[in-house]
């Protein structure tokens, strides 16, 4: 993709002859003699030498260590491919997603970017001049000049990828814009249109499937509906988000007070089956919803009391109760293929993370507890999959000492265990930033996805670039292999 100067094929090969060999390609270095054989039954499924000149980053290839989940002993280090804001990010945020196809999505900056390839190649694609029949608010553009910005994308259980984009400068193409694009999977085409909305801030936007089909009234009819929220309306005022169901057209659709006393509905939270697709459908979490199997969307938490809001196929508002009239104990949940429901609960310096495998009447608990080594948490997200059996949770901290630290924990087989197997820190953990407009060093949010291989893809941010990164685990349990492309 880019030129690799002598420089950097010297650093990464220094980094790759600092390792021992293990597994397929090897570049696994122990650091505990008297430590678990923690990489035994692990395979490299993609070269590390094979990614030094995919990315823009410099050097591409970096260890990562990975120790024990629950206190300070590190076992070794293994080569993750790290990327940056060229491959779809910006200063501050890159916005992550995985596709059933394997992959792996990015909107932090301006424009969808994505691999098909495991992060070797990328592609972005720009809008044309004209957008396409059947917007509602045609309008030309300039491509690539609609200025600086950041947009959201996620991928629908059919397959679509339904996107959003926000350029809030004035620019050649005009200023506070919104646009719409759209994959049609069946086509394999995108599309865009601009839309005129009342929400003039989209800093930063989310964006969910609401499961169909849907039958809107007003706001049509289709086999999926696409809701974007923006961070700062939705969450500081409640004033409501954007509502689609073809992914090119969007109108205002307002949110229910958060005192409101809405009719009640019961909620099919206890499907029987899944497909592998619903490993792919959790938004990002501070959507603070999740797609439901048997139609709709469902916030958790929503109203102020603690009960739960559903949105309907009719996309008509309810007070969301579970088949035994029970409610949600986070407002950050997500199903997977495995029918596992997902809860985390945040509460100073411990997550939780609950599991529930009869529809949200009763869970298992596991608790992450850095009270010892964190002032704070800065960001997290979680994501799992369950056609590998396997929950990550990704978090960033204040530590005690000062800088930021990222580091990730692996549950592989969560159905028998929700414990973690071992915690990865993310980059050099160097780095104090804060999200938010106006401060100089800026992580605005966590970000991740897992890919079909089971190898997940994570942001963070140390003193190495001065703009977030993301990292691509390269090193899985031989047992994934079936699963896995190899390049």
């Amino acid at each position: 993709m880019r030129g690799t100067s002598a420089a950097h094929i010297a650093l990464v090969a220094l980094m790759l002859a600092s390792t021992s060999l293990s597994g397929c390609f090897g570049d696994v270095t122990d650091s505990e003699e008297s430590g678990p054989d923690w990489d035994a039954g692990m395979e490299y499924v993609d070269s590390p030498s094979s990614h030094t000149d995919s990315c823009a980053s410099t050097p591409c290839i970096r260890p990562f260590t990975a120790g024990d989940p629950f206190s300070n002993d590190t076992w070794g280090n293994s080569s993750w491919a790290v990327f940056g804001n060229v491959e779809g990010g910006n200063c501050c945020e890159h916005y992550l997603a995985a596709t059933k196809e394997g992959w792996i999505l990015n909107f932090g900056g301006e424009y969808p970017t994505w691999s098909e390839d495991r992060g070797h190649t990328w592609e972005e694609y720009r809008p044309s001049i004209f957008s396409q029949l059947g917007c509602m608010e045609p309008k030309p553009t300039v491509p690539g000049q609609e200025g600086l910005g950041e947009g959201s994308i996620i991928q629908a259980t059919n397959g679509d990828l339904i996107s959003m984009g926000w350029f809030p400068y004035p620019s050649s193409s005009g200023a506070d814009q919104f646009y719409a694009f759209l994959y049609d999977a069946d086509d394999e085409e995108w599309s865009w249109c601009f839309n005129r909305t009342p929400e003039p801030f989209y800093d930063r936007s989310w964006q969910v499937e609401v499961i169909g089909p849907i039958n809107g009234g007003i706001y049509g009819n289709g086999p999926w509906a696409s809701l974007v929220i923006s961070n700062f309306w939705h969450q500081v005022q409640n004033i409501g988000g954007q509502i689609s169901t073809d992914g090119l057209n969007y109108d205002y659709l307002g949110f229910p007070d958060r005192d409101a006393n809405l009719d009640v509905m019961e909620v099919d939270l206890d499907p029987i089956e899944l497909g592998p697709e619903w490993d792919f459908t959790k938004p990002h979490k501070e959507m603070r919803a999740f797609p439901v199997p048997s139609g709709g969307l469902y916030f958790p938490d929503y109203f102020i009391d603690g009960r739960d809001a559903f949105l309907d196929t009719s996309l008509n508002w309810w007070t969301g109760v579970t088949l035994n009239g029970s409610s949600l104990p986070s407002q950050y949940c997500a199903f997977d293929s495995s029918t596992a429901l997902h809860c985390v609960i945040a509460s100073g310096a411990m997550l939780t993370h609950m599991i529930s495998w009869d529809g949200g009447e009763s869970w298992s608990n596991q608790s992450y507890d850095l009270s010892s080594e964190a002032t704070e948490l800065e960001e997290w997200e979680f994501h799992s999959n369950g056609v590998h059996d396997l929950f990550i949770l990704n978090v960033r901290y204040q530590s005690s000492l000062g800088p930021d630290v990222d580091l990730a924990w692996h549950v592989r087989g969560f159905s028998d265990s929700m414990s973690p197997d071992s915690r990865t820190y993310l980059g050099l953990g160097d780095l104090d930033s804060t999200s938010g407009a106006g401060n100089d060093i800026r992580f605005d949010f966590a970000s991740m996805g897992i890919l079909p291989d089971g190898g997940a893809f994570i942001a963070y941010h140390d003193s190495s670039d001065p703009d977030p990164l993301f990292g691509l685990e390269l090193m899985l349990p031989v047992e994934y292999t079936p699963q896995t492309p190899i390049f």
